[in-house]
C-alpha cells in the first residue's frame, strides 16, 4: 500500500511564501536595481517598431523610463495585453474602437484567455466540529488566533484546502483532468459568512477545459480594467465534463470511509440529478480559483504573440513574461509554473547578453 502523497505549499512558518520574499527582497541592495510601488504604467513607449521604454504615474506625477537593451512585460494574463493594447500593439479592430493608432497588428492579444473554474460542491456532515462552527464559537476563534499568534501553528496557518485528489472524469482518459481541493469549511458564496452548521466543501474543476475567453480594453482611459470575458461553460464538453465533477463529489462523499459523517448534500442539491440540471447548477456555484492565461500566447500561428523566446512577433525589445504566454492552461495550479517561466527567461537573457 502506498504512503498518502505530501502536498508541498509555498509556505515557511505559518506564512505564505511569495516571490517578492524569496527573488526579490534578497537583493534590493543591489545598486542597479530600483523598485517603484504604487506606480501605473500607461504605456510602452516605441520608436517604430521598437520599445524603448514606458511611460508611468508614480504619486500622481507622470514619468518615463527607457530601456537601453529591452523591456520585459510582467503584467499577468489580465493587465499584460491591456498595455499591448494601450500601446498600439494589438487586433487592428479593437485599437480602432479604442481611437488608439495601431503601431502593430497582432490579432492575438487578449484572445485565447482560459481559467480554472471551480465547482464548490457542499455537504453538512456529523460528528465532527469543521471551521464553520470553530470561527462562530467566540472562544474558539480567539484560542485560534492566540495559537498563530504565538506559535504560528493551527487552523490560520494552514492552506485552506486540507486535501487534494487528481482524478479522471471519464476512465478512458489517459491522464487525470480533474483536480479537487477539499476544504473543512463552506460558504453559500465565496467572500460570504461562514454556515453555522458542520459542513466540507468538495470543490472540483476540469483542469483542462476548452471554453476559451477574452480580454480587451473598452475604453482608453489608462486607469480603466479592461473587459474580461471568461465565457465559462461554453464549450459543451465543458458543461458535460461540468455535470460528470458534481456526480464524482457526490460518488467521493458516499464511500464507506465518509459514512460515518452522515453527509448531506447541500449544495447544489441533491434534487438536481439529470446532467442538464448539473451543468446549469455547476455554473450557480462554480467560481475562479484565479488562474488566467493565454492572453499573449506563445506559437508561430496567426494568434501567437510571442516566438519561444518570449518576444513579442514583430517587435523588437519586448519580451512578455508572465502566464499569459501559455498556449494552452496547465493541469494544476499555475503559481509555480509562472515562477518557471520567469526563471528560463532570465536564463534566455543572460544567454543572449553572454553572445552579445
Amino acid at each position: 500500500m502506498k504512503a498518502p502523497a505530501i502536498s508541498e505549499v509555498n509556505q515557511r512558518n505559518g506564512v505564505r511564501w511569495n516571490t517578492s520574499k524569496a527573488f526579490l527582497r534578497p537583493v534590493l541592495h543591489r545598486t542597479n536595481l530600483t523598485v517603484l510601488t504604487g506606480a501605473e504604467v500607461e504605456t510602452l513607449t516605441l520608436d517604430g517598431r521598437r520599445v524603448t521604454g514606458l511611460r508611468l504615474r508614480h504619486q500622481g506625477r507622470l514619468k518615463s523610463a527607457s530601456a537601453t537593451r529591452e523591456v520585459v512585460l510582467s503584467a499577468g494574463a489580465v493587465n499584460s495585453p491591456k498595455l499591448l493594447e494601450l500601446s498600439g500593439i494589438g487586433r487592428p479592430d479593437v485599437l480602432a474602437a479604442l481611437g488608439i493608432p495601431v503601431r502593430h497588428a497582432l490579432a492575438g492579444v487578449g484572445e485565447n484567455l482560459q481559467d480554472h473554474l471551480q465547482i464548490r460542491t457542499v455537504f453538512k456532515i456529523r460528528n465532527a466540529l469543521t471551521l464553520n462552527t470553530r470561527y462562530h464559537n467566540l472562544f474558539s476563534r480567539a484560542a485560534m488566533g492566540a495559537e498563530y499568534a504565538l506559535r504560528r501553528t493551527g487552523p490560520l496557518s494552514m492552506a485552506p484546502s486540507q486535501l487534494g485528489i487528481f482524478a479522471k472524469s471519464h476512465p478512458g482518459l489517459e491522464t487525470p483532468d480533474l483536480e479537487y481541493h477539499v476544504q473543512p469549511l463552506s460558504t453559500d458564496r465565496l467572500g460570504e459568512p461562514l454556515h453555522k452548521f458542520d459542513a466540507v466543501t468538495v470543490s472540483v474543476c476540469n483542469l483542462r477545459p476548452d471554453s476559451r475567453g477574452s480580454i480587451h480594453m473598452e475604453t482608453p482611459e489608462t486607469s480603466a480594467p479592461p473587459k474580461i470575458r471568461p465565457n465559462y461553460l461554453s464549450a459543451e464538453t465543458d458543461r458535460q465534463i461540468a455535470a460528470r465533477s458534481i456526480q464524482h463529489a457526490r460518488q467521493l462523499m458516499q464511500t464507506r470511509a465518509i459514512a460515518r459523517f452522515q453527509p448531506q448534500e447541500h449544495l447544489p442539491g441533491p434534487q438536481f440529478t439529470s446532467e442538464a440540471d448539473s451543468a446549469h447548477k455547476a455554473g450557480d456555484i462554480a467560481t475562479t480559483i484565479f488562474h488566467p492565461v493565454g492572453t499573449c500566447k506563445m506559437g508561430a500561428d496567426d494568434m501567437a504573440v510571442v516566438d519561444a523566446s518570449l518576444k513579442v512577433h514583430g517587435i523588437t525589445g519586448l519580451r512578455v513574461v508572465d502566464a499569459s504566454i501559455m498556449p494552452t492552461i496547465v493541469s494544476g495550479n499555475t503559481n509555480s509554473p509562472v515562477i518557471m517561466i520567469a526563471e528560463k527567461a532570465a536564463a534566455l537573457m543572460l544567454r543572449e547578453m553572454k553572445r552579445a
